[in-house]
């Protein structure tokens, strides 16, 4: 019994450092100017699409409004008739080639982007067909880039979400980043765990971009994004993930298979190999699932200080980043629970070799 309530403490406490650091970076973390001030940067903005009928013309028409020099699309194999859609919403259509052995599909997406884009750009703007952006997004996110002195800079976009499943683990998102990553130290250390990004609305400099190898240097990678960040700072330049919340918005998925789907392609990935993926498991629920357990069978007080410190934690990261606060913060533990439940399916797939994404093997 002894050893239990030191646990349950050891969590209360891991859930309020959580719950005071998401608080301070919610305060550090960079913001876009409101009104973008001029800038030099001439700006490619590029969206590798697959099968994205459904959303590809809001996604386009919201891009073409950025004043950027150019908009392309890199249509990668749809089959739902995507190319017309975005041609006729305004952007300038390639259509990718056979993915070569040991590419990935966005990466080499991306990169045939980035080859297609138009040399005098100095910025390249990475996009995702299920991004929308608000007006004057690229500019502020540019103005920021040169303001900060950074050479990636990763926009988060306010996350959408509709399914009590969305609701339940889209917030991690951003929560998870405010909670454990410390940002200003993270935008200038070369150590590869500080290293940040969201693929989902990225700018990078060109001569940063060709430097690190651009997408060719994370062909294989699931997480090209946070590769990219990661090959970028070992090429001596520095990135941030920054406030994106009012310069656009995403919905990821739409179906909850389609989450669980998008979750297991990336998880086992994300935390490293299984037994860091449990390890990483244990400290969270420790922190995160423990001390209400304790509150609700034992009336424990240190396990209830706990859970309140870990709902306080939603709600500081979620009023920071638009997420919908109440009564979702309540059901942190169940989003962590099933986090865990989702990186363990990733896990299971991964190693089974069914990993799949839009029709291919992973």
């Amino acid at each position: 019994m002894t050893t239990l309530r030191t646990a349950v403490r050891a969590g209360a406490a891991l859930a309020a450092a959580g719950a005071a650091h998401a608080a301070l970076n919610t305060r550090l973390l960079r913001r876009p100017p409101a009104a973008a001030p001029p800038t030099a940067a001439r700006t490619s903005i590029l969206i590798p699409a697959r099968d994205e009928a459904h959303q590809i013309e809001g996604c386009v028409r919201a891009a073409t409004g950025q004043g950027a020099a150019e908009v392309l699309v890199l249509d990668d194999g749809s089959t739902d008739g995507t190319a017309d859609l975005a041609a006729a919403a305004g952007a300038k259509v390639h259509h990718g080639g056979p993915l070569p052995p040991g590419w990935l599909g966005k990466p080499y997406a991306c990169a045939q982007l980035a080859a297609h884009a138009d040399p005098a750009s100095t910025a390249l703007v990475f996009l995702d067909a299920d991004v929308t952006l608000a007006p004057g997004a690229v500019a502020a996110a540019t103005a920021l880039l040169d303001a900060a002195g950074l050479d990636l800079l990763s926009p988060y976009p306010r996350q959408l979400a509709g399914s009590a499943l969305e609701r339940l683990v889209q917030p991690l998102l951003q929560w998870s980043i405010l909670t454990f990553v410390p940002l200003r130290l993270a935008e200038r250390s070369r150590r590869p765990s500080l290293a940040v990004a969201n693929g989902q609305f990225m700018v990078v400099r060109r001569t940063a971009y060709d430097r690190a190898g651009g997408h060719g240097a994370v062909r294989g990678q699931v997480l090209d994004d946070l590769a990219l960040a990661r090959a970028v700072q070992a090429a001596g330049g520095r990135g941030a993930v920054v406030d994106g919340t009012d310069l656009a918005t995403c919905r990821m998925y739409t179906t909850d298979r389609d989450l669980a789907d998008g979750y297991g392609k990336s998880l086992w990935q994300a935390f490293g190999t299984p037994a860091q993926a449990a390890a990483t498991g244990a400290v969270l629920a420790l922190a995160y699932l423990l001390p209400p357990l304790a509150a609700l069978t034992s009336r424990s007080r240190a396990g209830l200080l706990g859970y309140a410190a870990a709902v306080a934690g939603r709600v500081v990261t979620g009023r920071r980043t638009g997420a919908t606060v109440w009564p979702d913060a309540l059901a942190h533990p169940l989003s962590i629970a099933t986090l865990g439940v989702l990186t363990a399916r990733s896990h299971r797939r991964h190693h089974q070799n069914r990993l799949t994404w839009k029709g291919r093997s992973l």
